[in-house]
Parts: C-alpha cells; sequence; structure tokens
C-alpha cells in the first residue's frame, strides 16, 4: 500500500461543492452536463454603475440540512456558509460521520484520534460590510483638516458595524468553524494564494498524508469576492468581460472574441486519507491522486510569464510525481492524461499561455488530450476555484464524461488545442476517463498542478 519511494498513496473518499449551479454533487454534474451558464445581475449589492454588472452567485445553502444546531452560524461569512455545506457532504460521503445529528462528527464505531484529522484550506476574506465601512469613514473624515478624526470614526463605526460581522471576514476563521464542527485538531494550515489557494491546499494536504502526519486531512477552499471592493479590483485590471448585454454568453474561454473571466463565489471540499486508513475502514474510494507540482513565475505580479514556463514546471512536477510521461503513450495506446481541467479563466493572456504551456510539456500528443472549462459556466470562484475544478476531475473519472468549454464558438489559431467546444463528450466507449490533471494559475505567479486517477487497487 505504499508508493515506490515508501511514502503513503492517498485516496480521495469525500467531495462537496458549493457552487453557482448548485451545492449537491449531482445536480451540479448534471448542469455541467447540460452546458448550464450560471451568470446573471449582480444581486449581492447595487452595481447599476460597474462597468460590470453581472457575476454568477451562489444562493445561500441549507446548513439547516446538514447541521444538527446550524444557528450558530446564522452570523457566518458567506464564504463560511460555503464551506460548511461543502465539507458537511464530502464529511458525510466519506462515511466518517453526519453532522446533521448530534454527535455525529464521528461515524459510530469508527476510531479517529482529532489529532489525526487534519485541515489545509485556501479560504479567502468574507464579504466586508461595505455600507458601514464607508459610513465610518466619512463620519471620521475632517474635510477642513484632510485628515482623519478617528474618535469621530470609531462612534460611528461602533454604530453600523457588527462585532461577528467584522470577525467572520477573517480567512482563519472559517477554518475555526470546521475544525470545531469535525473535531479536527491535527496540522492546521490556510494559505492565500489567490486563484491557486485550493489546488495548492489539495497539493499540500496530499503531501502531509504522504509523510504519515495525519490520517484524514479535509481540503479546498471557499471564497467570494462579489462585493463592491472585489468587483471594482478586478474591473480597474481589466480582467473581467464587460459584456453586460449577454452574461450567460460572457465568458468565452479560449475563444477568440473572449474579454475576460467572469466573478463566480462558492466552496469546494475534499477529503483525503492514506490508503491504509482507507481500506482499513472499508471507505468507497473514489480516485488516488498521484502527483503535485508547484512552481512560482518568479516574473511580475500582474502578467503571467510569457512562455508558461512557471505552468510548465507544476505540470511537469506532477506528472514526473504520478510517474507519467506526457509524450508518451499509456498501456492503451491513449495519451497517459485523459483529460486537462484548465485554468481557463477567459482571458487574452491567461488562455493563450496555458495553451502553449500545456503544447511545451505534452509536445505532439497536446492535440490528442481534451481540455475544457467549466469557468465558462459557473464563472471564477478566485481561491475556491481549483478545488471545484478538482472536484470535475473526479465525477469525470466516475461517469468517463467531460464537461464542456460553452461559448466556444470563434476558433483562435492560438488556442488550437481540443477544449470540448459546447457540448459534453462521452468517453466511456473509449476506456473512460483514468487519469486527470487539474491546473490553477494565481495571480502574482502562483501555478499548481494536481494529478487525480482512477482507483486500481
Amino acid at each position: 500500500m505504499r508508493r515506490a519511494d515508501g511514502t503513503h498513496r492517498i485516496v480521495v473518499t469525500g467531495s462537496g461543492w458549493c457552487t453557482p449551479l448548485g451545492d449537491r454533487i449531482d445536480p451540479v454534474w448534471r448542469a455541467l452536463m447540460e452546458g448550464r451558464s450560471a451568470m446573471g445581475g449582480v444581486t449581492h449589492f447595487d452595481a447599476s454603475t460597474f462597468a460590470t454588472d453581472f457575476a454568477a452567485e451562489t444562493p445561500e445553502p441549507d446548513l439547516a440540512s446538514r447541521y444538527a444546531d446550524a444557528s450558530r452560524y446564522a452570523e457566518a461569512s458567506a464564504h463560511t456558509k460555503f464551506a460548511l455545506a461543502a465539507a458537511a457532504d464530502a464529511w458525510k460521503q466519506a462515511g466518517l460521520g453526519d453532522v446533521s445529528k448530534a454527535g455525529g462528527a464521528r461515524a459510530p464505531g469508527l476510531s479517529l484520534a482529532a489529532r489525526r484529522v487534519g485541515l489545509y484550506f485556501g479560504f479567502g476574506e468574507g464579504r466586508p460590510d461595505f455600507p458601514a465601512m464607508v459610513a465610518s469613514n466619512l463620519a471620521g473624515w475632517d474635510a477642513e483638516k484632510r485628515d482623519t478624526d478617528a474618535a469621530a470614526w470609531a462612534r460611528m463605526a461602533l454604530e453600523s458595524m457588527t462585532r461577528a460581522g467584522e470577525y467572520e471576514q477573517e480567512p482563519n476563521v472559517a477554518m475555526a468553524h470546521i475544525a470545531e464542527a469535525f473535531e479536527a485538531g491535527g496540522p492546521g494550515f490556510n494559505c492565500m494564494t489567490a486563484c491557486a489557494a485550493s489546488t495548492q491546499s489539495i497539493g499540500e494536504a496530499f503531501e502531509i498524508l504522504r509523510e504519515g502526519r495525519a490520517d484524514v486531512m479535509l481540503a479546498g477552499g471557499a471564497h467570494t469576492m462579489i462585493h463592491p471592493l472585489g468587483m471594482t479590483g478586478f474591473i480597474r485590471l481589466t480582467a473581467m468581460s464587460t459584456r453586460s448585454d449577454e452574461p450567460a454568453q460572457a465568458s468565452r474561454p479560449f475563444d477568440r472574441t473572449r474579454d475576460g473571466f467572469v466573478m463566480g463565489e462558492g466552496a469546494g471540499v475534499v477529503v483525503l486519507e492514506t490508503l491504509e486508513h482507507a481500506t482499513r475502514r472499508g471507505a468507497t474510494i473514489l480516485a488516488e491522486v498521484a502527483g503535485y507540482g508547484s512552481s512560482a513565475d518568479a516574473f511580475r505580479i500582474t502578467d503571467i510569464e510569457p512562455n508558461g514556463e512557471g505552468a510548465q514546471a507544476a505540470m511537469r512536477g506532477a506528472l514526473r510525481q504520478a510517474g507519467i510521461d506526457p509524450e508518451s503513450p499509456g498501456d492503451d495506446g491513449r495519451p497517459g492524461v485523459h483529460y486537462i481541467s484548465a485554468h481557463g479563466t477567459g482571458t487574452k493572456e491567461n488562455d493563450s499561455i496555458e495553451t502553449k504551456a500545456i503544447k511545451a510539456v505534452f509536445g505532439e500528443r497536446a492535440k490528442q488530450v481534451p481540455v475544457s472549462s467549466i469557468k465558462s459556466m459557473m464563472g471564477h470562484l478566485i481561491q475556491a476555484a481549483g478545488a471545484v475544478e478538482f472536484i470535475t476531475c473526479l465525477q469525470a473519472i466516475r461517469t468517463g464524461w467531460l464537461p464542456p468549454t460553452i461559448n466556444l464558438r470563434h476558433p483562435d489559431e492560438v488556442c488550437d488545442l481540443d477544449y470540448v467546444p459546447n457540448k459534453a463528450r462521452d468517453l466511456t466507449d473509449a476506456g473512460g476517463v483514468r487519469v486527470a490533471l487539474s491546473n490553477s494559475f494565481g495571480f502574482g505567479g502562483q501555478n499548481n498542478t494536481i494529478i487525480v486517477q482512477r482507483y486500481e487497487g
């Protein structure tokens, strides 16, 4: 049950997501297979004066059906509620317990020490209380002195802000809620590497388990930036689509007419275990994590390295750890990787450079490997994106189907791979999906890649 290097083999036993297309695994997967778009007008705040006034919003999940005492989360930030929903579903699917029942953090008869259950997440910050923040800043501004009156600011802050509203914005608070709910007292980490964060969290959780520092890890991410500050930042970077007249068609990864991404929000959480632990307790194994690669562009904060060298390094690192030669066929004659879940944001720069990086890594076989981006349907979930896309890979392995890249109607000569355009693809007759690769590239130059494969004993 060990790898060739003597480290533990790591498997996935549970998954849960909370997305703009829904918050249960099977209904969301059906929506992806149908090519359904979740884009629409922003309702979280008045965005009518914004250059981008649409997004992919996620409905608040039903925590009452998932937690015995959901009232304790009434004041939690949106990203925490997304994470709690996804974590409860993943934990239950893994057969580790059912927290909808009092004392359900452990399944009956399961012996699992809290210090052997770890957490590694890519949680972003919660939505700020923007009206209260602005009111306080205005109240504290002394126009005559052109300075801040701290006492006036504090008076308004005490009047308009709430204690929970402020501390629940912190990324570590979401992790604290999950640690308590699942009695997870082992290794605990949270990373904020932007759009690569939750892929990094799963990869680093994999490494912790490989080394034997825990038996079970909850990993993934949650985020929402659909608020005035979050939207303004990306608008000023000209990174988001401005197709307000057709939001459902605005996210166009790899299309020649792409003009930016669409903001999404949500969470994805998975349960990883050592193979020994999972088999000892008779768990159903969804897939095996085979490789993880991470790199930094070391280039510029605001630009991707033009040749995709950082992305190439992450992919090559993951493939090498998984023992896959990307330019050689597998045992079935197909490429060694059967599906790539692309970062695929829909910006001019990202899509062309990711394509270039894939071609550099896979050589002549690059055009034989299907690639798709679910961001075309549910938008960019920022720190949660990688975890949700990892679960997409799990589903592709389980079902043999690939989700499409919708809105891809205008071929781009620099994006010339097989992007599974507009319609889901059935690979069951070809042997299904045995190996999938998931890419995530973060603002600032962080690159992470995970290889997940069918568990074959």
